[in-house]
């Protein structure tokens, strides 16, 4: 790996969040862990000199896609695509503006040891579709994953732990050391599995979105004062709903917040937030 990456003048670039994994032991572990792969589409997210990359197809994945916008690592992972001829699938593009679905036919997993700066906004895209996924097992900063997992009333739980268990279950599998990287970060990173919740809670996202946003924008004031940002009668909110008005957003659980973002998606603004136009 060392020898691909000095070959195609693989420097890690921080502007792009790289970080390269080169321990085999480490990459072939993140593979197992990604469960059965034999006969699977597996998306990759920012591969760099292929170490994951060739973790997967070694696991027997019948097809590895990865998405990759260096093009020196386009480069350096098309010498992997001749020695596995028809598995592997190189997308020079950005996984932000990627639909990874629509890349590879069904069971499909991602695995990724993700750009620490992309993380959470490629999770929050995937937590959507999350049933296009058999499963997804990714690699965050230590600080990140303990937010996906955590439980109400710690301190890290919040608006990504909601969204994050109302779309899947979350488990975080082990840590892996600043010092196995190339070049090290300065954070513990942890590898988290995620497999779509069966029977989740019906409700639009949209709202989800919103009402987590309000409650832990605000998170040391109670919902009646937090959710006002939403635009709607929070007092008969927090009735149907059965919600405490004194209580602090990290004391709800994901049914809770569910219950708020149902009711909010039905609501409209009270009549005296009403413009000119409207009346």
């Amino acid at each position: 790996m060392r020898e691909v990456i000095q070959r195609h003048g693989l420097n890690a670039l921080k502007s792009l969040g790289q970080h390269f994994l080169l321990d085999l032991n480490l990459t072939r572990r993140i593979a197992r862990e990604s469960g059965d792969l034999d006969g699977a589409s597996v998306i990759e997210i920012g591969p760099g000199p292929g170490g994951l990359t060739r973790a997967l197809l070694e696991s027997g994945a019948a097809r590895v896609v990865a998405i990759e916008r260096d093009r020196r690592a386009v480069a350096a992972l098309a010498e992997l695509e001749q020695r596995y001829p028809g598995r592997l699938t190189i997308v020079e593009a950005d996984a932000l503006e990627t639909d990874p679905a629509g890349l590879a036919p069904p069971p499909r997993h991602i695995v990724a040891n993700l750009p620490y700066n992309i993380a959470t906004p490629l999770l929050i895209q995937w937590l959507k579709r999350a049933d296009d996924y058999v499963a997804m097992t990714l690699m965050f900063q230590k600080e990140v994953a303990d937010r996906l997992v955590a439980r109400p009333r710690s301190k890290a739980y919040g608006r990504l732990s909601v969204l994050t268990q109302w779309a899947c279950e979350a488990r975080a599998l082990f840590d892996i050391p600043a010092r196995a990287f190339t070049p090290p970060p300065s954070v513990t990173s942890t590898v988290v599995r995620l497999e779509p919740r069966a029977g989740r809670i019906a409700v639009p996202v949209e709202a989800l979105e919103r009402v987590t946003a309000a409650a832990f924008g605000q998170r040391r004031k109670m919902l009646r004062q937090s959710l006002k940002s939403l635009g709607v009668d929070v007092a008969a909110l927090l009735a149907a709903t059965g919600i405490d008005p004194q209580a602090r957003a990290e004391e709800l659980d994901v049914a809770a917040f569910c219950r708020l973002a149902a009711s909010a998606s039905q609501r409209k603004p009270p009549r005296h937030q009403d413009t000119k136009e409207d009346s």
